[in-house]
């Protein structure tokens, strides 16, 4: 088994009235150009049909301060419940997809479906990615990129959410050359 994974919201319906969250760690990025993403869901979920219906939706990635919304909505069917409204989560129309944004998760990843891929129980949406919102707050204001650690994330592993760690190092950096971390280490002084 692959984890632990993202514990993601997923948003979906193409109207306020069909507005649906769906609690889901099976999603990830699939390609870079086009930018690609893919969440995969049981057939008899609601948001299911949702998505089936709209071809849209959003991956909002969750916080540590979420983690009841995340956790709520996973166990809750939409069915039954308005969970935006339970949940007291603002739903914001996306800028390039009718399915909404949450507004209170830090990163927001607007989709439009190009395949379903059954895979059983599952289906795979495999989708393009059309617009990213990011909270200002959590940019770093010296590079303008998203500041992971400010965004207190989650993640699912064999039935419990946990909180990520601590920065151990860029991608490549237990490899890098003595004289590329000299230079750089003098870059920063």
């Amino acid at each position: 088994m692959v984890y632990p994974l993202p514990a993601a919201m997923v948003s979906c319906g193409n109207t306020p009235e069909k507005y649906n969250i769906i609690t889901i760690a099976w999603t990830g990025t699939t390609n870079t150009e086009p930018p690609m993403a893919y969440v995969s869901i049981r057939k008899s979920r609601h948001s299911h049909h949702l998505i089936a219906e709209s071809g849209e939706f959003v991956i909002n990635l969750t916080t540590k301060e979420l983690a009841f919304a995340t956790d709520w909505c996973g166990v809750k069917s939409g069915r039954d419940f308005d969970k935006f409204k339970e949940m007291k989560l603002t739903a914001v129309k996306g800028e390039k997809v009718n399915a909404p944004i949450i507004a209170e998760c830090p990163i927001n990843i607007e989709c439009k479906v190009t395949q379903v891929i059954s895979q059983g129980s599952h289906d795979l949406f495999l989708a393009e990615v059309v617009h990213v919102q990011a909270t200002e707050a959590m940019l770093n204001p010296e590079t303008n990129k998203f500041d992971f650690n400010k965004s207190t994330p989650i993640v699912y592993s064999h039935g419990a959410y946990h909180e990520l760690g601590k920065f151990i190092g860029k991608f490549g950096f237990s490899v890098m050359k003595k004289k590329t971390q000299k230079r750089l280490k003098n870059k920063k002084s």
